[in-house]
């Protein structure tokens, strides 16, 4: 890490959506930031986390037990167990950076996140940041304020 604390560089990167034949506006930040930082098509991500989608349950208060729909485009609970399973079947480890009632110790600024490849959660958002530089299709950082929940980090020699 450096010692540098200003936002970070920011590319326009769609992971390969538009690549893939979709169109338009969706919440799919999870589906581009994990193909952005492993290098595999949109298609076959979209499709891992659509069908996982698809298969659990509603949360509480909603109708009975209906299953969702086949989709990665309205949202992916990354607190889901299949969720981190299939982050670390593709080779990613875990690291928190917030705590409950700790407060926030790490941005999205120069010098507080480590490099490497890195799947960001922030509040209401997932984004991928490599070497210091934040891949996304908005910058989301907030001029360097927006807060870090956590990492996913790839380890070295697992990207496809």
């Amino acid at each position: 890490m450096n010692s540098d604390k200003r936002a970070l560089p920011f590319s326009f990167d769609d992971g390969g959506r538009l690549a893939a034949g979709y169109r338009g506006e969706a919440r799919d930040c999870v589906c581009r930031a994990i193909c952005i930082t492993t290098g595999l098509p949109y298609q076959k991500v979209y499709d891992v986390l659509a069908d996982h989608n698809a298969m659990q349950r509603m949360s509480r208060g909603t109708a009975g037990s209906k299953k969702r729909e086949r989709s990665a485009a309205h949202g992916i609970s990354t607190k889901r167990k299949w969720f981190k399973d299939y982050m670390k079947s593709l080779g990613f480890s875990w690291t928190p950076t917030m705590l409950v009632g700790q407060g926030c110790k790490v941005h999205l600024k120069s010098g507080e996140l480590p490099m490497g490849k890195l799947v960001v959660c922030v509040s209401k958002h997932v984004c991928a940041v490599i070497d210091g530089v934040l891949y996304d299709t908005h910058d989301c950082s907030r001029g360097g304020t927006r807060c870090v929940y956590g990492y996913y980090v790839l380890e070295k020699g697992t990207s496809k």
